[in-house]
């Protein structure tokens, strides 16, 4: 009894102070933020299975729902394109499916590179553009 409540104690503690919210889908929400006329492509994997593409007019947004997998991490990688540069990302990583339940979040396609953010903060540079 006192391994399931401390287990409960932790499960609670880990889901608590992320932003995450118990029993809901994880979301993430991609945004394309470049100059008028400039399109975005993203094409993304969840544990290295093809989620398909999207494409982005400039100012649109895309959020992808999803429950996590009970895998030992889940992984979801996504390449975004515009004109003649890309970028590599992580786009969502988790221990474990069974504590992720709930997280947001936030990727902004800007000239510069891809901002993220969980939605609480201002969004920060976490990825640049490589040439083709």
């Amino acid at each position: 009894m006192n391994r399931l409540l401390c287990f409960l104690f932790v499960m609670a503690l880990y889901v608590g102070l992320g932003n995450a919210q118990f029993g809901k889908k994880n979301s993430l929400h991609f945004k394309n933020s470049l100059s008028p006329g400039k399109d975005l492509s993203i094409y993304c994997t969840f544990n290295k299975e093809s989620l398909g593409s999207v494409d982005l007019n400039s100012g649109e947004t895309y959020v992808f729902s999803f429950h996590g997998k009970f895998d030992f991490k889940n992984k979801i990688d996504c390449n975004f394109r515009k004109e003649s540069f890309y970028a590599k990302i992580r786009a969502f990583e988790s221990g474990t499916g069974a504590f992720d339940h709930g997280k947001k979040n936030f990727w902004d396609a800007r000239e510069d590179g891809i901002y993220f953010t969980h939605g609480k903060k201002t969004p920060k540079l976490e990825y640049t553009w490589i040439s083709n």
